[in-house]
């Protein structure tokens, strides 16, 4: 009795099949283009399974979102910025103007201290006593000052203003029209619209009776001197 071949025994057997699924050639270096192909359809579709798992959004309305927050953070940022720079400005300008007020008061100090030189000075000129150094120390003063800003003012026959000049002596006069400085006892200085000194004047006014009074002369003059009268 002949015993029947097992199975496979005496034919051959077929080789394994092996697939190589590698996306890149191990001899060549390429992408395979049907690894790529295959590889794209299954990595959209776990991601898109994956997406809808999780119950996340569409991209769109994530990206649209995310640019929303954006534009409020900006925004926010934006307005921080120019109320900074506005706070900024104001301190700036303050700065500025209580610089200028602590210069002008010092300045205004200082020459206040040289008010009595000038008026020395000036009563040497008038009795034509300003000669030689003498003389040249004090324009080279006056000049000093004058560039600094200080200006001298008050003038004979100019009208009289309570808020720069100060009446020391009061009188009638039929010469006048108007309350007028007839002489000035002391001059006045000034920088800018300040007044260091008041101008120290002799003032008079029209004549009782005249036609100058009549007409309001005196009240159009400035007002009344605020200065007793004089001899």
């Amino acid at each position: 009795m002949t015993t029947p071949p097992t199975k496979g025994e005496g034919e051959e057997r077929e080789a394994p099949v092996i697939r190589d699924r590698r996306r890149i050639d191990p001899e060549t270096g390429k992408v395979r283009e049907g690894g790529q192909a295959q590889a794209a359809p299954e990595s959209a579709a776990d991601s898109g399974a994956g997406a809808a798992a999780a119950g996340q959004a569409p991209a769109g309305e994530g990206a649209s979102a995310g640019e929303q927050a954006l534009r409020t953070q900006l925004d926010e940022r934006t307005a921080d910025l120019q109320r900074l720079k506005a706070e900024f400005d104001n301190y700036r300008k303050r700065v500025e103007r209580d610089r200028l007020a602590v210069r002008e008061q010092a300045l205004a100090n200082v020459l206040n201290e040289l008010l009595p030189v000038l008026d020395d000075i000036g009563r040497a000129r008038e009795h034509e006593e300003l000669t030689g150094g003498f003389k040249s120390v004090g324009e080279a003063l006056e000049a000093v000052v004058g560039k600094l800003g200080l200006e001298k003012y008050g003038e004979k026959g100019e009208p009289f203003d309570p808020t720069v000049h100060e009446a020391l002596m009061h009188s009638y006069s039929p010469d006048v029209t108007d309350t007028t400085c007839v002489d000035v006892l002391q001059p006045g200085y000034r920088i800018g619209e300040r007044v260091l000194r008041p101008a120290r004047v002799a003032v008079a006014e029209p004549a009782p009776g005249s036609a100058a009074a009549e007409d309001g002369g005196t009240s159009e003059g400035g007002g009344q001197p605020k200065a007793d009268d004089g001899e």
